[in-house]
């Protein structure tokens, strides 16, 4: 695995990927924050599933912001409460 693509598993599905502003998808509430890997030869796309095994169809991406931090979580901050667990234990592995 060469990079990950956090994405945001939200209250409601969505039909599109965007950069959110603030909260992903305006007023929905973020479920589960979790780790995929990039697709095959395209490394701003995510591939099917997450680290988990979910289908990552109607999560939406998170923008990518580079880790100014060495050793900083792969996930925002301020999402820490809802980090998939089964996602991070890959990523910290």
């Amino acid at each position: 695995m060469d990079a990950i693509i956090v994405v945001y598993e939200l209250d409601k599905p969505v039909g599109t990927r965007t950069c959110p502003g603030g909260a992903p998808g305006g007023a929905r509430t973020v479920r589960r924050v979790h780790a995929a890997p990039t697709a095959p030869g395209t490394p701003t796309a995510t591939g099917p599933r997450t680290l988990c095994g979910k289908d990552t169809f109607a999560m939406e991406t998170a923008c990518p912001q580079p880790s100014e931090h060495p050793g900083a979580p792969w996930y925002p901050a301020q999402y820490a409460s809802v980090v998939c667990p089964d996602c991070d234990a890959v990523m910290t592995t």
